[in-house]
């Protein structure tokens, strides 16, 4: 198997991975979205040392990687603070929706970035995105959610550019596990002082579900880690999406959740660029043959 084709797999796995996530998520309560992080990444920090070691990898990185962790673990921790809140807020598609905008930040922190070519095309799929995202964050002073969605979309700008970050330590070698530890370490390191002062009691099943989250979360992870380490974002990020249709099944399910029109709509729209680009990345649309 190709490393197009494992990328593709791995990614698919992470979608389902966060939608168990976030519904886990949402069945915990009310509780502060920090005290949340806090569970889903202390999980991960113990799976990440657990194969760190078994595997003798090792806890060293090269030196000359450091401000790429830091930046990864810093916009990983904005987008998780930012997603929970929005899944507690709103429908659990219109807040994966949201999270999803991330491949196409993806594209526009590639170029700025890692200096990656994007063509009209590409950017045509990044304004219609978000013009679909707007159909779900539906900006009035009269809209309850506008603020949660704003939030959510947030959370889509940090992980896109965490995204990015994770593609460069990949093509710079640094090592999956190591990435995830890393982000683990010190997402529990900044939400800790939180925990002690402000810790809000929890019941055995809460904390049950905050596990189970966090168990998701860790899947997911390291999915993705490797998924974006294996192919570039263009070749794979529409798959990415289908995390949505897990969530919104999950939701109806579990919840009793039915996007409205205007949100439904938006999915169309940004799933729709995704397809657009994704066929015309892959060479489906032009002259040229398709990639194999």
């Amino acid at each position: 198997m190709n490393k197009k084709y494992k990328g593709i797999l791995y990614i698919l796995l992470a979608a389902f991975c966060f939608a168990l996530m976030n519904t886990f998520v949402r069945l915990s309560g009310d509780l502060p979205s920090i005290q949340k992080s806090f569970f889903r990444n202390f999980v991960a920090l113990l799976a990440a040392a657990f194969i760190l070691k078994r595997s003798k990898i090792g806890f060293s990185f090269k030196k000359e990687n450091f401000t790429l962790l830091l930046l990864r673990a810093t916009c990983g921790t904005v987008g998780i603070l930012c997603n929970f809140y929005a899944v507690d807020h709103l429908l659990l598609s219109d807040a994966s929706m949201l999270n999803k905008m991330s491949p196409f930040f993806v594209i526009i922190f590639s170029y700025l970035f890692l200096k990656e070519k994007v063509n009209w095309v590409q950017s045509l799929a990044v304004i219609g995105a978000f013009i679909g995202s707007l159909f779900i964050i539906k900006p009035s002073f009269s809209n309850l959610d506008l603020v949660p969605s704003l939030i959510g979309l947030l959370g889509g700008i940090g992980a896109g550019a965490a995204y990015t970050a994770v593609r460069a330590l990949g093509q710079r070698g640094e090592k999956g596990p190591f990435i995830v530890f890393f982000f683990s370490t010190f997402s529990c390191l900044v939400t800790l002082p939180f925990l002690i002062f402000q810790y809000h009691e929890m019941s055995l099943l809460q904390i049950g579900y905050l596990l189970l989250a966090g168990l998701a979360a860790t899947g997911g992870q390291f999915a993705i880690t490797a998924a974006y380490c294996y192919a570039p974002a263009k070749e794979i990020s529409v798959y990415d999406y289908s995390q949505v249709i897990f969530a919104a099944i999950l939701g109806f399910i579990l919840f009793g959740q039915i996007p409205d029109l205007y949100s439904s709509l938006g999915y169309v729209i940004i799933c729709g660029m995704a397809v657009f680009m994704f066929l015309y990345n892959m060479g489906y649309l032009t002259r040229k043959n398709p990639q194999a």
